[in-house]
């Protein structure tokens, strides 16, 4: 292995961070979509990495192989172990942040890559996990996780097909494997939750007050778990222990009430009053409201333009 000062830094931040690794750039790549995840899928010629070493956690699934039936022969230095690799469709590989590692692939291949920002997984695990005791257990490319499979497909597809409440999915999914690798891939393991009556009356105040002065942003489940100071695991069940609803249901619900406000009091356009109350535009807000009120928008409007 090389000397510490010669191992490369690889920096998910930046736009085509994985460029100098690899014989081709990224087919299909997320940089700027996503605040704390990143995906890549690559087609590749065989290659050699240099020895390198991330800023963010990574996760490598390999896909299928470009030139050959069977899976790629190659082998993977990591973490100061080596290890011939299996590398079966669907086998996940775990490269912890700021762990040294180099690999080769000796046919032509197919795989992907999902990184996460490790102070995402410090925020999600602040009351599961002492957050500085947070350290992935390094994996190579020769088992499965179903979990991760599906999280994989799930971000991809949304990348390459978009539809309508894609930054609420990508929010949960990235939540959803940050809360999974501190799970069953972290070195200490979680800490059993001592919550049992829902928010307090205090926490839920605040967050409750806080979504209704800026329905007009894309909330996110782990900004409104950090108002609450536990994690978005905690506060998705204990928000939902205390009002019945889950927090999108809740922010759901307050959009159409203002929204049926401006109708009845203001002189908005109804395309202004959606954006005003945080839909995407007007036909986003008409499909929600006809569903949740039983009359479209036009419908509830008074006497006046319309």
């Amino acid at each position: 292995m090389k000397t510490q000062e010669h191992v490369v830094k690889l920096d998910f931040s930046q736009e085509k961070a994985t460029d100098f690794l690899l014989p081709k750039p990224a087919a299909l790549s997320s940089f700027d979509c996503w605040k704390n995840l990143h995906f890549e899928l690559h087609q590749q010629p065989k290659f050699d990495t240099p020895e390198h070493e991330g800023t963010w956690h990574v996760v490598a699934q390999g896909l299928s192989y470009l030139s050959a039936a069977q899976p790629s022969a190659g082998e993977r230095w990591l973490d100061g172990k080596l290890s011939r690799e299996r590398r079966d469709r669907g086998d996940i590989a775990i490269i912890p942040a700021n762990v040294s590692q180099r690999c080769n692939w000796n046919t032509s291949a197919e795989f992907a890559i999902l990184a996460i920002d490790p102070a995402l997984l410090k925020q999600v695990g602040q009351d599961l996990v002492d957050p500085d005791r947070i350290q992935l257990i390094p994996r190579f490319m020769s088992e499965q996780d179903v979990l991760i499979q599906g999280i994989f497909s799930a971000v991809r597809e949304e990348l390459e097909f978009g539809k309508i409440g894609g930054d609420l999915l990508i929010d949960r999914l990235t939540t959803t494997l940050a809360i999974h690798l501190l799970r069953k891939y972290c070195t200490t393991q979680p800490k059993l939750s001592s919550y049992a009556d829902g928010l307090s009356k205090s926490k839920l105040q605040q967050v409750t007050e806080y979504i209704n002065s800026h329905l007009d942003r894309d909330l996110k489940l782990i900004e409104l778990a950090g108002i609450a100071q536990i994690s978005p695991y905690h506060f998705l069940r204990l928000f939902k222990q205390s009002l019945g609803i889950t927090p999108h249901q809740y922010i759901l619900q307050r959009r159409i009430e203002k929204a049926k406000y401006l109708l009845q009091h203001g002189q908005l356009s109804i395309a202004d009053i959606a954006v005003r109350v945080g839909f995407c535009d007007r036909s986003h807000m008409t499909r929600c409201f006809k569903r949740i009120v039983g009359v479209t928008p036009k419908q509830l409007l008074p006497a006046r333009s319309q």
